[in-house]
């Protein structure tokens, strides 16, 4: 039998484009490839995390199952400041089904990067409760409040580092493959309407969170022709500075594999199109593979 190729893998920040994260593993294991270590940040923490912990299949399915309403029942409004959501009821969520665990017991070495806002250092978590790294590194600016975290606040890693390598350096792997959700734009690509939702059982205050989220194109983004509303400048103006500090730091130190997202392949809040996502990531990493390998 073939010896599998050992595999470093760095799964970048970027919203639900970070469901082609799956796509990508799925492709890798159905290839005769062995991943033994992760870095990710943000949503590249969350799907690294739990590939580490052997349980992506369970949260595949559920994210699978997932409809807007389901995605504005999750978002848990602060009230406060720091941000709009606390992230809280998600994290809850994933714990409830997926239960947590701690990084030292994880099969894979695994590191989540997040920033702490105090130092402007990035912090590598690797040790203690994936759900805490995970929470920590997906601290979205303005969407999610920040992360206290021992004496620092940490917020979203791709704020420093959206495609986190600098952890792999030292790993003893066949080939380092980074997953960068900043890639090129699609140019032309279809408008995304709003589906009817067919559940009449939804709660007044989950129909009120919907309206709210859909109002404010936190859901469906509209054509550049429209006016953007002030979260869907912040959302566009991250997007651009994580896809540009992405460019830098690849350019600086560059993975064996490369495999680029369309950074609008699909809006931040976009979880209901993980069949999709899915799919894209994993013909992007045949194709990346391909291309390299030829």
């Amino acid at each position: 039998m073939k010896k599998k190729t050992s595999v470093s893998l760095i799964l970048g920040s970027g919203g639900a484009r970070g469901l082609a994260h799956i796509g990508v593993i799925q492709w890798l294991e159905e290839n005769n490839f062995e991943i033994k270590s992760i870095s990710g940040c943000s949503i590249g923490s969350l799907i690294g995390g739990i590939y580490a912990a052997g349980k992506l299949e369970q949260l595949t399915e559920w994210m699978l199952s997932l409809s807007k309403t389901d995605i504005a029942t999750l978002l848990d409004f602060s009230w406060g400041s720091g941000g709009l959501f606390k992230g809280d009821k998600i994290i809850n969520t994933l714990i409830h089904f997926l239960e947590d665990i701690q990084i030292e017991e994880l099969a894979i070495p695994f590191t989540a990067v997040a920033t702490d806002i105090g130092t402007e250092k990035e912090v590598w978590i690797n040790s203690g409760s994936l759900f805490k790294a995970i929470r920590a590194s997906s601290s979205l600016p303005l969407f999610f409040t920040p992360v206290p975290y021992g004496e620092s606040v940490l917020i979203d890693g791709g704020v420093l580092n959206p495609v986190p390598i600098a952890p792999t350096f030292n790993d003893d792997t066949d080939l380092t493959i980074a997953v960068n959700l900043g890639g090129p734009a699609l140019k032309n690509t279809p408008e995304i309407t709003a589906q009817n939702d067919t559940n009449t059982n939804i709660g007044k205050f989950q129909k009120e969170i919907k309206n709210f989220l859909d109002s404010n194109n936190f859901i469906i983004p509209k054509s550049a022709s429209n006016n953007l509303s002030m979260y869907e400048v912040a959302d566009r103006a991250f997007d651009t500075m994580q896809s540009t500090i992405a460019r830098i730091k690849i350019a600086a130190y560059p993975p064996d594999i490369e495999i680029e997202i369309a950074r609008n392949a699909c809006g931040t809040l976009e979880f209901d199109r993980a069949a999709e996502m899915i799919e894209i990531g994993y013909k992007k990493a045949a194709e990346s593979y391909m291309q390299v390998d030829a």
